[in-house]
């Protein structure tokens, strides 16, 4: 598998290239040269395969250059400790993405990445910098599954003040080799930082750099793994019982069960756009999914996109669902260099809701339910409902990502919803004292810092 530049289809490198390096020397992002296709017994069988087996099986072609079967299957055991739940809820299903270390989705590439680096940088002598922006739990992940891993350091970039007092002490609470900049500016700022940066003619001479974010190619990939699992589990009529961390509270039946041989639409709450990229990977590899939501706040650049043809990047607006604050999603550029205009409104339904109905799709929901959804995967749920009463899911099985888990967020949820128990990842990430610098959002600062920081390595 060799992956090409969004920008320059002319020159390829291998996944270990596109992996360290995180973005493309033309400023483009990687993509692989060909989607591959499950094997047939592999497609016929998500629906009963363990989570790890199917990791093994969707990761494997797009790295089988570089990490040969044995080492990828240390790697994906090592990684995922956890999986991903596909739970009923009311006539929905719920596909659990925060049963990992940090409590959101984020996790499943983050561990992924943090092995594979160290697999492909063995014998390495010169320490390998990760640049990473943050809206709020990619940040946390990434410093969670790199923290203490030899040769590598992590400088994580989040905007001062837009994320939870939780987030913060997950992304600036570790230390060792994992640093904290609490930029004055919005997530594209962040973002627009790591990529100057990553950029910077002087700083590629003298650091070894690459990226944690949904622009690195293999923090997407695996992220393809619990579409898989859970289009596999719809379409065999399974559903799992709730994990540890599932947040339904006691006194609740269950709904009922998935009807078998129903390909599934998946809703996404959607920022910056990798994990539905990752979901329109595991669909044209095989996995039965039929549609997608792009179910974003009102940072809707992609949906208005959907609906006009017309690209506009915008600035970013706050909102109580933080994470998907994002007025220019970075992945847009990945999407369209596989995808056209018109392709993509076959394969996406794009929708927007606003902080009014994301509470009150918690308060609602927890009150008929006892499911208690976080503000991201709210806007998922009332997404999927604005785009129902509109007719344009018909019937099929409607499977909503939820991607945090609600108690990253309890100054919001918890008036709407009331206490909910709080898992033990989260409880011991809040007895961390945060320790991070504030810069301001200029590149220059930027890299001052990042000079400082190396020289306090060396």
């Amino acid at each position: 598998m060799h992956y090409y530049s969004t920008r320059n289809k002319n020159e390829s490198v291998n996944f270990a290239k596109a992996a360290l390096t995180g973005l493309a020397p033309d400023g483009g992002l990687f993509v692989p040269e060909v989607i591959p296709q499950y094997p047939a017994q592999v497609r016929s069988s998500l629906g009963s395969m363990n989570f790890r087996d199917i990791a093994f099986e969707t990761i494997k072609p797009y790295v089988q250059s570089d990490i040969p079967p044995g080492a990828l299957e240390d790697i994906v055991n090592s990684a995922y400790t956890f999986g991903s739940p596909f739970v009923s809820v009311m006539n929905w299903f719920a596909l659990e993405l925060f049963h990992g270390p940090t409590a959101a989705f984020k996790d499943f590439g983050a561990r992924f990445m943090a092995r594979a680096f160290s697999y492909l940088r063995r014998g390495e002598d010169r320490r390998l910098r990760i640049l990473v922006a943050t809206s709020g739990d990619t940040g946390g992940a990434v410093a969670d599954g790199f923290f203490d891993i030899p040769g590598i350091s992590v400088t994580v970039l989040y905007p001062k003040g837009r994320v939870t007092p939780l987030q913060e002490r997950q992304i600036a609470g570790l230390g060792k080799n994992i640093s904290a900049l609490a930029v004055e500016g919005s997530f594209d700022d962040c973002q627009r930082l790591v990529k100057a940066a990553l950029a910077d003619e002087y700083l590629k001479k003298k650091m070894s750099l690459s990226s944690a974010n949904s622009i690195n190619i293999s923090r997407l990939i695996p992220q393809a793994v619990y579409y898989a699992a859970a289009a596999g589990r719809a379409f065999a009529g399974c559903v799992d019982p709730d994990g540890e961390a599932t947040p339904r509270l006691a006194g609740f039946p269950r709904a009922k069960e998935a009807r078998r041989g129903l390909p599934v639409t998946l809703c996404v709450p959607s920022g910056n756009f990798g994990n539905l990229t990752a979901g329109l990977y595991a669909m044209k590899m095989g996995a039965p999914v039929t549609q997608f939501i792009a179910a974003t706040n009102i940072n809707k650049t992609v949906p208005d996109y959907l609906a006009s043809g017309e690209y506009l990047e915008r600035a970013s607006q706050a909102t109580i669902s933080n994470a998907m604050d994002v007025g220019a999603p970075s992945n847009f550029e990945r999407m369209s260099a596989h995808f056209s205009w018109d392709k993509m409104k076959q394969l996406i339904l794009g929708v927007s809701v606003n902080d009014e109905d994301t509470r009150e799709t918690i308060a609602r929901v927890s009150q008929k339910s006892g499911y208690i959804l976080d503000p991201h995967s709210a806007v998922g749920w009332k997404g999927a409902e604005k785009l129902s009463a509109e007719n344009k899911l018909n019937e099929r099985a409607i499977g909503i990502l939820c991607t945090a888990h609600p108690a990253k967020f309890m100054e919001i949820v918890e008036p709407l919803a009331g206490s909910l128990p709080v898992p033990t990842s989260l409880a011991r990430a809040m007895e961390r004292t945060v320790s991070a610098k504030t810069i301001p959002a200029q590149v220059p600062a930027f890299i001052e810092t990042l000079k400082t920081q190396e020289a306090a390595y060396d």
